[in-house]
C-alpha cells in the first residue's frame, strides 16, 4: 500500500498555528494599562457614592429647613437653568470660531505662522481661570456696556436683550463670552488635529475636479472632521458646565430664572454657587451644596455620555475607505 499523500489529502490538512510569545514587558504593559482603567472606574465610583451619601439629607429634609424655604427643587432648579444658559452660550460662541480657526492654522496659514498660532491659542488653556475672571469683571464688562445698549435700543423686542441695562456689565452675556475665550483653545485643539488627519487623497481628488479650495473643504474635510468636532465641543461643554472662579468674578448674582441676557437679574450656576457659599454653610447648608453638586455630576456625565453616543454613530466612516 502507497503511503505518499494526495494533493487531496495534502490540501485537507490544517496549518499548524503558532502561538505568538509574549514577552515579559507586554504582560506588565497590560496589567498597568487594565489597573488604570480599573483605578478610574474606582474613583468614580467613589466620588458619586460620596456624593449620594452626603447629599441624601438634603433630598430628605423638610422643605422649610433648605435655604429659600420651598425645598430642594426649587433652590437648585434656577442653578441648573444659569450653568445650561451660560455652556451654551459659551458653546454658541466658541465653537464656530474655533472651527474657523483651525481651518485656519491646518489648510490657510504659512507653516511658520500656522506654528505660532497654534501655540499661542495653545497657550490660552494654561491661563488660569481666576485670570480670566479678573479680565471678564474689570476690563470686558464695562467695555461691552455701549454694546448692551445698543443691543436693548434696537433689539430690545427680543427677551434675551429686554433690559434693562446693567451699568456694571456684569451679566449672563459677559459671562458666556468669557467662558467661550475659556473653552476655545480645547475645541481649535481637537478639530485641529481631526482636520490634519483628512486623507490628501480625498483633498486632492476635491481640487482635481476642479473645485476650491472652500468647496474641498466644505466636501472633504468638514465632513471627515465632524465627529471630532463635536467632540472638542463636548469637551468644552463639560469644562464651561464645571467652571467656578471665572462666573463667581464675572456674574453679579440676584437669583431667578430669567432669559435676558443684559439685565441686573442674573441667575447663578451651580459651580459658582458652591463656590461662594459653602465658606460659610454648615449644616443642612453643606449637605444642600453637595447635593447641587450631585445635580452638576449628573449633568456632566449626562454630556458626555451623548458626546459618545453622537462619536459612536460615526465611527463607521472612514476617510481612508
Amino acid at each position: 500500500m502507497s503511503t505518499e499523500t494526495t494533493p487531496a489529502t495534502a490540501g485537507a490538512q490544517r496549518p499548524t498555528t503558532v502561538k505568538p510569545v509574549v514577552q515579559p514587558g507586554d504582560r506588565i504593559f497590560a496589567g498597568l494599562a487594565k489597573g488604570a482603567g480599573i483605578l478610574i472606574l474606582v474613583v468614580l465610583a467613589g466620588v458619586a457614592a460620596f456624593l449620594v451619601a452626603e447629599a441624601a439629607p438634603a433630598f430628605t429634609a423638610p422643605a422649610t429647613d433648605i435655604p429659600g424655604g420651598a425645598g430642594f427643587v426649587a433652590y437648585v432648579v434656577p442653578l441648573i437653568f444659569g450653568t445650561l444658559l451660560a455652556a451654551v452660550i459659551a458653546l454658541v460662541i466658541a465653537t464656530p470660531l474655533a472651527v474657523a480657526v483651525a481651518l485656519f492654522i491646518t489648510h490657510y496659514a504659512p507653516r511658520r505662522i500656522a506654528q505660532a498660532l497654534g501655540y499661542v491659542v495653545d497657550l490660552l488653556a494654561a491661563v488660569p481661570s481666576i485670570v480670566y475672571g479678573l479680565w471678564g469683571a474689570w476690563t470686558l464688562a464695562p467695555a461691552t456696556v455701549p454694546l448692551m445698549r445698543w443691543l436693548e435700543a434696537n433689539l430690545g423686542f427680543i427677551p434675551l436683550f429686554a433690559g434693562p441695562v446693567s451699568a456694571t456689565g456684569r451679566t449672563m452675556l459677559v459671562a458666556g463670552v468669557v467662558l467661550a475665550v475659556m473653552i476655545l483653545p480645547i475645541i481649535t485643539a481637537v478639530a485641529r488635529e481631526v482636520f490634519l488627519q483628512t486623507p490628501r487623497l480625498h483633498e486632492e481628488a476635491a481640487l482635481a475636479l476642479g473645485a476650491t479650495r472652500w468647496e474641498m473643504i466644505r466636501m472633504a474635510v468638514l465632513p471627515f472632521g465632524r465627529s471630532g468636532i463635536i467632540s472638542g465641543a463636548m469637551l468644552g461643554l463639560g469644562r464651561a458646565l464645571g467652571e467656578t472662579m471665572a462666573v463667581a468674578i464675572v456674574l453679579s448674582v440676584s437669583g431667578g430664572i430669567t432669559f435676558n441676557l443684559i439685565g441686573n437679574g442674573n441667575p447663578s450656576t451651580i459651580a459658582a454657587n458652591i463656590a461662594l457659599q459653602f465658606p460659610e454653610a454648615s449644616g443642612l447648608g453643606v449637605n444642600v451644596l453637595i447635593a447641587s453638586g450631585l445635580v452638576l455630576f449628573l449633568i456632566t456625565l449626562a454630556v458626555n455620555s451623548l458626546a459618545r453616543y453622537i462619536v459612536n454613530r460615526r465611527r463607521e466612516f472612514s476617510g481612508a475607505n
